[in-house]
């Protein structure tokens, strides 16, 4: 049905309702249907930032970079001083690792709104991105300040740790995440992880066990249970574990990886030589 010829109010009205149902969709993970909604509301109220920051955002948590920054472009030409529009393109920038660019829009978010923490956390990212760990680490430690009581933000500077290679750290962060929510699979899985690279097998163990307990396809704390299990001389635990793993994520590169060891330990060499090929096409294109 052809809409063009709607008044401004009946435009208005239109345009906020699908704007509204938009938001539905989206959260839906029917972004498509966001999109197409969107788009009908640009078209008939073609001012809205609103309308050109959802639908940037729908373009983003599908991938589609350049059509997200387009969109986020629009909006901020309607409202310079966004500081949601300005976060998510620079979590589009982060997701095309234009890092200098993304802390550019990070940095003057955070003008706006200071204490965001969806924007310090991408803030945070793109200084990783950057290898500005110190800075990085710095940010999540402001987050922390702002929500102590939020498990997710000590959980989120104990990962960094651990990608620092820092598992002393990282298993404090974790066990605070923790002692406000003990069943939080995540924290769990890497507090396991942790501790298996720190050779304190039995503590991984049970960390592993419960997060597998409380989520059985838990993907990562399978395959890291598969690693402890083979660790401590039990492979064909291990291969049940890291089995499941890649039965639940066919691209777990890791899994294939150890997987791969573990088979090869076992001189069944033709199914090592697969596993290791299958890593190599997935992270390298072989």
């Amino acid at each position: 049905m052809d809409h063009s010829g709607l008044s401004e109010a009946a435009a208005q009205s239109r345009a906020s309702v699908l704007r509204s149902r938009a938001v539905s969709y989206n959260a839906l993970l029917r972004h498509d249907a966001a999109i197409a909604d969107l788009t009908e509301a640009i078209a008939l109220v073609p001012d809205d930032a609103r309308a050109w920051r959802l639908r940037g955002e729908c373009h983003r948590l599908i991938k589609r970079y350049q059509a997200a920054l387009d969109d986020f472009e629009e909006s901020l030409k309607l409202e310079p001083d966004s500081a949601y529009a300005l976060g998510s393109r620079g979590q589009t920038y982060t997701a095309m690792e234009r890092y200098e660019e993304a802390l550019e829009d990070f940095e003057h978010a955070l003008t706006l709104s200071p204490e965001t923490s969806w924007i310090l956390e991408g803030k945070a990212e793109a200084l990783v991105g950057l290898d500005r760990m110190d800075e990085a680490l710095a940010v999540h430690t402001k987050i922390i300040e702002l929500n102590e009581d939020q498990p997710y933000s000590w959980f989120a500077r104990g990962e960094l740790y651990q990608d620092m290679n820092l598992y002393a750290e990282a298993i404090d962060d974790y066990t605070k995440s923790l002692e406000l929510d003990p069943d939080y699979v995540r924290a769990l899985s890497r507090r396991g992880e942790a501790l298996r690279m720190i050779d304190r097998y039995d503590e991984a163990l049970a960390d592993l066990n419960r997060a597998i307990e409380l989520k059985p396809t838990a993907t990562r704390a399978l395959g890291s249970r598969g690693a402890v299990l083979s660790e401590m001389g039990d492979n064909e635990g291990a291969l049940k574990d890291l089995n499941a793993a890649i039965e639940l994520d066919q691209e777990y590169i890791w899994a294939f990886k150890v997987r791969g060891e573990i088979l090869q330990d076992l001189d069944r060499h033709e199914e090592a030589i697969a596993d290791f090929t299958r890593a190599l096409h997935l992270e390298f294109g072989d």
